[in-house]
């Protein structure tokens, strides 16, 4: 296997701390409003390489933390008049995973919280001060900041020199050293609530944003782990901080570092300043959570998703081909020696597809020529071939998280639309069986031209009739 590491800036061979197992940390929600569909992408990208990892045989650990501390969280709650920030950073948290378990993403191993790690925080705080890397602030204000100075490979990640950075600004630069110096602790202020502080040597205060995910992945990974992953949005500063501190600690941190591309929406970048955000509750009452599955994870991660109108309709389209086929293939090889023969493993492009750092468009791809290829063999009544490719099409969809026929998408998530849709369909097909059973053939042909007139396909088998979306 082969990743694009962001620090080496190179496709790189994906080699393990530990043979057989696979070690992640993906930063994961700042729960301070609801989920828009970049969340959603974020976090799919990590759970198709959690899957393809697992598929080839890695005992797989990911932890993805939830942010439920940070001026963001602190500042939504002022707005209200009553709701806690603890509150409501439980209810968004609530949201997020929601929206992830409705896509199917798998609940992480460990989903820490940033609260729950306090006092990791401090003593990586406290380490960082007593080698000379942090320094508490001068003004009593209970600040503590990194000293970037005192770290000559700040920027390693970014390719950055320290002169070419912009101003660090998470505190108020009064007490810093240097304007590039961030915060690892936030003293308590009169404005804030009592709640949304702890004790330590610096007085009363807060975590910063960045060393909370160094402390996080440091408890639940160890000082070393193999892939840390998050949106290119991350890069810097979070990233770039995350990995100065913690190899300031004496930790080796991560070995590689991943990161997806973002979501833009028509050409524009998503943001609450251009008022272009569609959240995921919005999003997943467009079409089914499969669909948006299939959608999001169609692209390559790395790259930029363009959302334009008409994206999700391309997208059940395409899912709807993997559907019918499955449905078609199983009807034809009931009852006969070859249903269930065909073996659930990928074919060998898929597998390499895959493993070029993750190549979902080039493995769809494969996926595709595989369902017209069984339906090829299915016309042909080549019924040996297309147990094969069935076989074939449920080991692909299954590790995309895509398969229709698995027990997360069957028999769920239609939307009322869709389930009218099927009635009148089913309805209809009853009144052609009767109109043929009764030798009425011309009103049988009727209603078949008027359902195919309205994009529904009709397939005529010994199990009975079966209707399709053309």
């Amino acid at each position: 296997m082969r990743l694009y590491d962001s620090r080496a800036q190179a496709s790189t061979d994906f080699v393990p701390l530990v043979d057989g197992a696979a070690s992640l940390y993906v930063c994961g929600p700042t729960v301070q409003s609801s989920p828009h569909i970049g969340h959603l992408r974020s976090a799919l990208v990590y759970d198709l390489w959690r899957r393809w990892l697992s598929y080839r045989g890695y005992a797989v650990t990911l932890v993805r933390n939830v942010t439920d501390i940070d001026d963001k969280i602190l500042d939504a709650a002022a707005l209200g008049s009553t709701e806690q920030w603890w509150a409501l950073a439980y209810r968004v948290e609530l949201e997020f995973s929601a929206a992830y378990s409705a896509i199917g993403v798998l609940a992480p191993t460990y989903e820490p919280r940033a609260t729950a790690s306090i006092a990791e925080m401090r003593d990586l705080i406290a380490d960082l001060i007593d080698r000379g890397h942090a320094y508490p602030a001068a003004d009593d204000s209970g600040d503590v900041y990194f000293d970037t100075a005192s770290w000559p490979d700040y920027g390693q990640l970014t390719r950055q020199q320290p002169d070419e950075m912009v101003a660090a600004a998470d505190a108020d630069p009064r007490a810093k050293r240097n304007p590039r110096d961030f915060a690892l602790w936030k003293g308590h202020k009169p404005t804030e609530p009592g709640s949304a502080a702890w004790p330590s040597p610096w007085g009363r205060g807060r975590p910063g944003w960045h060393v909370e995910c160094s402390a996080m992945a440091r408890r639940y990974l160890g000082v070393a782990f193999d892939i840390h992953g998050g949106g290119l949005d991350l890069r810097f500063p979070h990233h770039e901080n995350e990995l100065a501190q913690s190899g300031a600690a004496g930790d080796a941190f991560a070995t590689f570092w991943v990161h997806n591309g973002l979501v833009n929406i028509n050409g524009q970048k998503m943001s609450k300043s251009l008022g272009n955000s569609i959240y995921a509750a919005e999003f997943l009452a467009q079409a089914r959570p499969l669909v948006v599955r299939y959608y999001l994870g169609s692209a390559h991660y790395r790259s930029t998703i363009d959302y334009h109108d008409g994206a999700l309709l391309e997208a059940e389209a395409a899912l709807e081909r993997i559907e019918v086929f499955l449905g078609r293939a199983d009807r034809r090889l009931d009852g006969t020696r070859f249903a269930g023969s065909g073996v659930e493993i990928v074919p060998v492009a898929f597998g390499e597809a895959m493993d070029d750092d993750l190549a979902v468009p080039q493995a769809l791809a494969v996926l595709h020529d595989t369902v017209r290829a069984g339906n090829a063999a299915l016309d042909n009544e080549d019924l040996p071939a297309l147990a094969i490719a069935r076989g074939h099409v449920l080991a692909m969809s299954e590790v995309l998280g895509i398969n229709p026929l698995s027990p997360k998408w069957r028999g769920g998530g239609s939307v009322p639309a869709e389930r009218a849709l099927g009635s009148l369909v089913e309805s209809l097909i009853a009144d052609r069986n009767a109109a043929r059973a009764a030798k009425d053939f011309s009103a049988a042909d009727r209603i078949r031209d008027e359902l195919s007139a309205a994009g529904i396909s009709i397939e005529d088998s010994p199990s009975g009739s079966h209707w399709s979306v053309l």
